[in-house]
């Protein structure tokens, strides 16, 4: 196993970003940067054993600065969207930032997503990788408390890639970690993933309005264009998907088996997805009560997007439901000084 630390360049503010390398002893390597905590690229082998990127991202930091759909970012402090962008802790209501219509989403205007991180190299007997750090002060965005992150993207000999977050506060806030990694096992430049065959283990999905503010309740997938209990291809009810106003699939489901206060931190089976093209498959497993399905519905091919156009890449973000803070019968996201966030999240790579 090994890892490689290089120069990426800087940002528009002159800071300087590093890139890191991690290959393991089966040559799968993943690359990951300290300007968002973000994972470049992930190189995978077909079934003929030909390597390619399975990871949509940017070349340089001016890409990724320019980029508006958070390739392979860490997304905090809270991802997915806040309804009206406020919420409220013990009858005290915080404003956060506008960036999404009316609503919050994904940390705001310069999230998590958005900072250099502090990175250090972990490499172990079997185990090779980045640890990231990152302090969020009091009021960044909005959010109450001064914050302290860390996200580990660790890779092993088992092909497996294991995301850890872990956060502190020193005052009452709230706190929702994922990655947002955008996923073609086919290679990031063999077209669209609607052949891609998924499995999503839930059998609900949060209910949404047409600004995919969920309504607090809890609906069946069971007969549905969300239903993905058994294998099927992503493109197979899309059709009907992209004349709503998520244009396609942009959903977070309930993921099966949990209960927040019996299972808290249990691995569970979240999802699983192949090519059969390629061959390639990836599953993933989560401490997370929901997995959040988005099938790239607005890349438009500019520079936003560095050139992805939609339905391209797709997203499995492991994460809480979004707008907990105001919804208290979701699992909660309140994190208390003294306390400690963590999730954990478990990519396999294989072959089918």
């Amino acid at each position: 196993m090994k890892i490689t630390k290089s120069n990426f360049g800087k940002t528009s503010n002159g800071d300087p970003v590093d890139r890191f390398s991690c290959t393991n002893d089966n040559g799968l390597s993943m690359s990951l940067i300290t300007y968002g905590a973000i994972m470049q690229s992930m190189l995978t082998p077909d079934k003929n054993g030909q390597f390619e990127n399975i990871n949509l991202g940017c070349d340089s930091v001016e890409g990724y600065e320019k980029c508006v759909a958070y390739f392979g970012a860490t997304v905090g402090r809270f991802c997915n969207r806040i309804a009206h962008a406020k919420f409220s802790i013990d009858g005290t209501e915080y404003p956060l930032a506008v960036n999404c219509g009316p609503h919050s989403l994904h940390g705001g205007v310069k999230g998590f997503s958005h900072a250099v991180w502090r990175a250090e190299e972990v490499q172990m007997k079997n185990i090779v990788g980045v640890r990231f750090t990152h302090t969020s002060p009091d009021g960044d965005e909005g959010f109450p408390g001064t914050m302290n992150v860390t996200a580990d993207y660790l890779l092993n000999n088992d092909n497996e890639l294991t995301i850890e977050f872990r956060a502190t506060t020193d005052a009452k806030t709230v706190v929702n970690l994922t990655n947002h990694n955008y996923w073609n096992l086919g290679g990031v430049d063999s077209g669209k993933i609607l052949d891609h065959i998924l499995q999503v283990e839930a059998d609900e999905s949060l209910a949404v309005d047409d600004t995919l503010i969920p309504s607090g309740k809890f609906a069946g997938v069971a007969d549905t264009e969300l239903d993905f209990r058994s294998p099927r291809a992503i493109g197979d009810r899309i059709a009907s998907m992209q004349e709503t106003p998520a244009k396609g699939y942009d959903h977070c489901y309930v993921v099966r088996q949990f209960n927040s206060e019996k299972e808290p931190n249990q691995l569970r089976s979240a999802a699983s997805v192949y090519d059969p093209k390629s061959g390639r498959s990836m599953s993933i497993e989560t401490t997370q009560p929901g997995i959040q399905l988005y099938t790239g519905n607005w890349l438009s091919g500019d520079e936003g997007t560095n050139g992805y156009n939609e339905n391209e890449a797709f997203c499995l973000e492991t994460q809480h439901f979004p707008d907990s803070p105001n919804f208290p019968n979701f699992p909660t996201t309140e994190l208390n000084p003294g306390e400690e966030f963590n999730a954990t999240t478990i990519h396999r790579f294989g072959l089918v």
